[in-house]
């Protein structure tokens, strides 16, 4: 016992360092303006401090020390760009956590229900979740390529397999340099409007970027909700065999 006594030691203090970082982070993310903040960047695109001041709800002053705390702690990336600077989600990783978040917190608010808005409706009916889509279509699309076979989820992991390769090269969907990379190439995430998955990873984020490109969808400024184009509504329908008027459905109950 008295052998093992230094690795147990050396694990508490892992351990301990481990909790402190982890209830570092939790502080950081529970302060409503900075989730305020974190939130409005989960569309993937960098803000200014201007900008994102105005989404704290807080003074211009107050809002750069809510950055660079976020920034320190590597939750937030900043560039420059001539007299701006620019901050975006540090990585698709701090997306994924900002996502389970969401999926708690909108599992807690189902319990307290209130009149939705119009914008509310239009991101439960599509949307960008960090660099992938959500919502009604994201999940339709999720739920569209598992019946085909195309993609397979286990645990919280998955992969596409040979079919769903050839079906999203000829949506123009190029996977095979993401294979390698470092960042996690195919897993569910759990949807906080739907309470089901849609499509995360690299696989999720060339399929929102090749989307965006055909036109099918398009981003509405300043929210993380989703228009889904006319061509797209035909697209989609084509390709993945949606049925609109069931997902419209859905949307009026």
């Amino acid at each position: 016992m008295g052998r093992d006594f230094p690795a147990t030691v050396g694990y508490g203090r892992a351990m301990a360092s481990l909790n402190l970082n982890v209830a570092e982070i939790a502080a950081l993310v529970g302060d409503p303006a900075r989730i305020n903040i974190l939130a409005a960047l989960m569309h993937g695109r960098a803000l200014t401090s201007t900008e994102l001041s105005y989404v704290a709800r807080v003074a211009p002053q107050t809002t750069s020390g809510h950055l660079a705390k976020l920034t320190r702690a590597d939750l937030l990336a900043m560039e420059k760009q001539g007299r701006h600077r620019y901050y975006r989600i540090a990585s698709p990783l701090v997306g994924q956590m900002l996502e389970s978040i969401m999926a708690v917190a909108g599992a807690q608010n189902s319990l307290r229900p209130v009149r939705p808005s119009r914008l509310d409706e239009a991101m439960r009916t599509a949307r960008t979740c960090y660099d992938h889509l959500a919502g009604r279509l994201g999940v339709a699309l999720a739920d569209i390529l598992i019946e085909r076979g195309h993609v397979a989820f286990v645990h919280d992991g998955g992969e596409v397999t040979k079919t769903g390769f050839t079906f999203l090269s000829n949506l123009g969907v190029g996977l095979e340099e993401y294979k390698t990379s470092r960042r996690v190439f195919c897993r569910p995430c759990l949807d906080w409007s739907e309470r089901r998955i849609h499509i995360a990873g690299s696989v999720g984020a060339r399929l929102c970027e090749r989307l965006l490109a055909l036109g099918w969808i398009r981003q509405l400024e300043s929210t993380r909700a989703v228009d889904i184009t006319a061509q797209g509504r035909k697209g989609f329908a084509e390709r993945f065999g949606i049925d609109f008027a069931q997902l419209d459905a859905r949307e009026a109950g």
